[in-house]
């Protein structure tokens, strides 16, 4: 194992393995984020990433394997980034790996990241990418409250 983080296009195979991994009940807690069910999933695949021609999206590989996704999208008048990592994958640098190299692909600026404030692994992979905090609010996410951090890569 060489422990290489790769970015590619995204595949259709690519959309069954990250189903999977946005139904565990450890990586939604962390995200604060809940999971979507197979319909659900599927059309906001179809519409909002796939089928969005402003939304950058790549697969994240670890040795070849498929360890993840990562895009960018305008969303409120700002360009958004957001990254999801399979749980077997965690703790192995993957998606700090992947975020800068995705950096080199998404050159605009500012760019924007939301992390649910408990998520500390998530918000020292985009400090290590250089982001900083611009602010904390609460949102609402499937009827609860979530403190939420904005970082921004200037």
């Amino acid at each position: 194992m060489s422990n290489e983080v790769r970015l590619r296009n995204i595949e259709p195979n690519d959309l069954p393995i990250f189903y999977e991994q946005q139904l565990d009940a450890d990586a939604t807690r962390m995200a604060a984020f809940p999971a979507r069910d197979r319909a659900a999933f599927d059309a906001h695949w179809a519409t909002n990433i796939l089928g969005n021609p402003a939304t950058v999206k790549q697969t994240i590989l670890l040795d070849g394997q498929v360890a993840g996704n990562i895009g960018s999208w305008p969303q409120d008048g700002v360009r958004l980034v957001g990254y999801w990592i399979g749980k077997e994958h965690w703790g192995k640098g993957v998606a700090t790996r992947a975020l800068a190299a995705f950096l080199h692909l998404v050159t605009e600026r500012p760019l924007h990241a939301h992390v649910a404030k408990h998520n500390v692994g998530s918000i020292r992979v985009l400090e290590k990418c250089g982001f900083s905090l611009e602010r904390e609010e609460s949102v609402e996410v499937a009827g609860k409250d979530v403190a939420e951090l904005v970082l921004v890569l200037r």
